[in-house]
């Protein structure tokens, strides 16, 4: 069969439409997608990680639930990666290298998981290497996207993101059902050997970089001019505002390490069933991306935030059900119900997930990409350490332990009205009447955009395995 010009031409643009959401294809483009989808491949660990924590090192939900507030603090600098990768080039490169060490060191923290980690601050020092690892990646491919995102169309915001996106929910779907089919059939330390090997793809991908090296000399200069510039924007009311709401709304406490060791524990939770649920989030993750992408994105971030609060507390009451065993007296078997909250309720948060980084990418001005971005993110990602240490302080204060879940519906309780909170400070976010930074004569050329994960943007070596 002989494809006329025309025809393949007509294939070309539907794949670049239907595909890659309106991007060109590039080698970059595709080192960039590679490396946020081994971001979520990474989750083929998530519940070794989990297990391994509960089971073998004998942590409580509070111990682990602390532990993960620990393990993220990489991700509480990343503007100090941003200004190493912007200011101090290896070898005359500002991106290639970093990605290459990063994936380096992400392999070498899984083997050590794998061989030499037998203590709970072991585990803590070797886990944050690896969050170490993809925090350094992720401002390495966050510069790389922001820059792209600078030239999209108005009509065209957030097209980049929800690619970059969903090639890391496509990774998390690949092996959402492995990382509980593994634990059938090898240990934890096995699956860590076998997880070690992915980020050294990220390593070899780093030579798709389309990057001319830098010619002039690195100095402090570089670093006082990416300071000056990063003062200029950071004391703008439209970046410092929206910057806070979306940490007060990612600061709320979380019962999700205590809402594993119920699914295990009491529910009795097999490895595999949670690899069932995984691979439901991870669809749900696609779905909400492209419901944003089909029907929300041109929707402003204080009407998209404002719903998302309320549904999603509204939603996630739903756990009361099970934590109570209701569902059982309404037929609902516990496996089902599970399965069907943790559908929704990822889509929503995925929904509320998209106009978070799209404002974050418009926000930042030329030269300081990476830098800006990073520090946007990490006072997000900040966020999710204060909520993760907050959710301990009071699943330990609720007296919810491995065995003990009387309290629990009470810490379920008390963690989704907290996130209602933040509605009071809505008015920080742009409203529908209100330009973007871009759109004003302004002093900086800057864009905006907006969205927030459920738990900040830890990836999946930190987050809890309980998405149910």
């Amino acid at each position: 069969m002989i494809v006329s010009p025309s025809g393949l031409s007509k294939f070309k643009e539907s794949l670049t439409e239907k595909v890659f959401f309106g991007q060109k294809p590039s080698a970059e483009l595709i080192a960039i997608l590679l490396v946020y989808f081994v971001q979520g491949v990474l989750g083929l660990a998530r519940l070794a990680v989990s297990f391994f924590l509960k089971d073998e090192l004998g942590l409580s939900p509070a111990e682990v639930s602390a532990l993960l507030g620990i393990v993220a603090l990489p991700w509480m600098i990343k503007p100090l990666f941003g200004f190493i990768s912007d200011g101090l080039p290896i070898f005359g490169y500002r991106r290639r290298p970093y990605l290459v060490l990063a994936g380096v060191l992400g392999a070498l923290s899984w083997v050590m998981l794998a061989t030499i980690v037998h203590s709970p601050w072991a585990a803590t020092l070797t886990i944050a290497l690896g969050s170490l690892s993809i925090a350094v990646s992720d401002v390495i491919v966050d510069s790389l996207v922001v820059e792209r995102a600078r030239s999209e169309s108005v009509s065209g915001a957030g097209s980049l993101q929800a690619l970059c996106w969903g090639a890391s929910a496509v990774g998390g779907l690949v092996t959402a059902y492995l990382s509980g089919w593994l634990l059938t059939k090898f240990d934890t330390r096995t699956v860590f050997e076998i997880t070690a090997f992915f980020p050294l793809i990220m390593s070899a991908v780093a030579w798709l970089i389309a990057e001319s090296p830098v010619t002039e000399k690195s100095d402090w200069s570089i670093v006082r001019t990416q300071m000056g510039q990063l003062k200029q924007a950071i004391t703008q009311k439209a970046i410092w505002m929206p910057t806070a709401f979306l940490f007060l709304w990612q600061a709320t406490p979380t019962a999700e390490s205590a809402f594993f060791y119920f699914s295990t524990n009491e529910l009795g939770f097999e490895p595999e069933f949670l690899g069932r649920v995984r691979l439901v989030t991870s669809v749900a993750a696609l779905v909400g991306i492209w419901i944003y992408q089909r029907f929300l994105k041109t929707v402003p971030f204080r009407v998209i935030c404002g719903w998302s609060i309320v549904l999603s507390s509204a939603l996630g009451m739903t756990m009361l059900l099970l934590v109570t065993h209701a569902n059982r007296a309404i037929g609902i078997d516990d496996r089902w119900f599970s399965l069907g909250d943790s559908l929704v309720l990822t889509v929503m948060g995925q929904i509320a997930f998209m106009p978070v980084l799209v404002l974050a990418a418009r926000l930042c001005p030329p030269g300081v990409e990476a830098t800006l971005f990073a520090l946007l993110m990490s006072v997000v990602n900040l966020a999710g350490l204060v909520s993760y240490e907050s959710g301990a302080v009071l699943t330990h204060l609720l007296g919810v332990n491995e065995t003990n879940f009387d309290k629990l519906w009470l810490l379920v309780l008390i963690t989704n009205l907290s996130t209602l909170l933040p509605l009071i400070f809505l008015g920080w976010l742009p409203g529908a009447s209100e330009a973007l930074p871009e759109q004003k004569s302004s002093i900086l050329t800057v864009e905006t955009d907006s969205t927030a994960k459920p738990l900040g943007l830890l990836p999946d070596l930190v987050t809890d395995v309980a998405d149910t």
